[in-house]
């Protein structure tokens, strides 16, 4: 079973079955739900989508119970540990994926980027060439290539995005992911952008809001950010992120008016 042989990365894959779960549950509909790979591999891209990564983790692993052989859920491994800023166990994952696919061009972008935010400069732009070389023409390949190159400090990072939004103009996903980028090398305008075209593809989802409000709050755009972190709470009334935000927000505009009050006082 592929989880004992891959456990050597990590400790969260000891336990993988989810608390209340059970496989053998009767049906409560017509139709019972087939738990197989198919299912899983759905799971975890609405985890993904979702900003769940830790559960995205889990559900890609699952994947790989009936499927050893998949390297999306490979692939999706390591990009969830990205997410998640663990860079490290990202390339040791990367590693162990590699010998089984060691041309699969979204597998090799990955490793990339978590080479170049783990300092590898040399290594992770090796890596992104490989994955293009490999005739890698998806999003995510030329989104990863853009995060090499702006771990580089490269101006070449802006045609890699370009490129990736052209490739798919109308999805919200690639948009919310570059700017997930630019937001982490601090390119704040240029992540609002990417996250304002990632909102008008896709007004209800909420967490393209609360990354909306982030991106504002940023650039120090506070009434704006207060207005998209209102919309990621009512989008989802269990959005606890949005909820700090949102004190956070309060807290500070209670403390710059009592600071205004101290400099009136001052003044007199």
């Amino acid at each position: 079973m592929v989880l004992a042989e891959t456990n050597f990365t990590m400790s969260r894959f000891i336990n993988l079955e989810f608390e209340g779960e059970s496989e053998n549950q009767w049906p409560a509909g017509p139709k019972a739900v087939t738990k197989d790979e198919a299912f899983y591999l759905g799971e975890a891209r609405a985890a993904f989508e979702g900003g769940n990564y830790e559960q995205g983790l889990r559900f890609y692993s699952k994947v790989l119970e009936f499927n050893p052989k998949n390297a999306i859920a490979w692939t999706g491994q390591v990009r969830m540990l990205i997410e998640l800023g663990e860079y490290r166990e990202a390339k040791l994952w990367a590693d162990k994926a590699l010998e089984r696919f060691p041309n699969e061009p979204e597998l090799l972008a990955a490793k990339a980027v978590a080479l170049g935010r783990s300092g590898d400069l040399q290594g992770a732009l090796a890596f992104s060439d490989a994955s293009i070389e490999e005739r890698g023409d998806t999003p995510y390949v030329w989104l990863a290539r853009g995060d090499v190159l702006l771990a580089r400090e490269e101006s070449r990072a802006d045609y890699c995005f370009e490129k990736a939004m052209l490739l798919a103009p109308h999805d919200w996903f690639v948009a919310w992911l570059a700017a997930r980028i630019r937001y982490y090398y601090e390119q704040f305008i240029l992540a609002l952008q990417c996250i304002q075209k990632a909102v008008e593809l896709n007004p209800g989802h909420f967490l393209l809001w609360l990354e909306q409000g982030r991106c504002q709050q940023a650039l120090g755009l506070i009434n704006a950010a207060g207005h998209s972190f209102t919309q990621a709470r009512q989008l989802n009334k269990n959005c606890l992120a949005a909820d700090h935000a949102l004190l956070k927000i309060s807290q500070t505009g209670r403390f710059a008016r009592f600071r205004g009050k101290l400099r009136e006082l001052f003044r007199k």
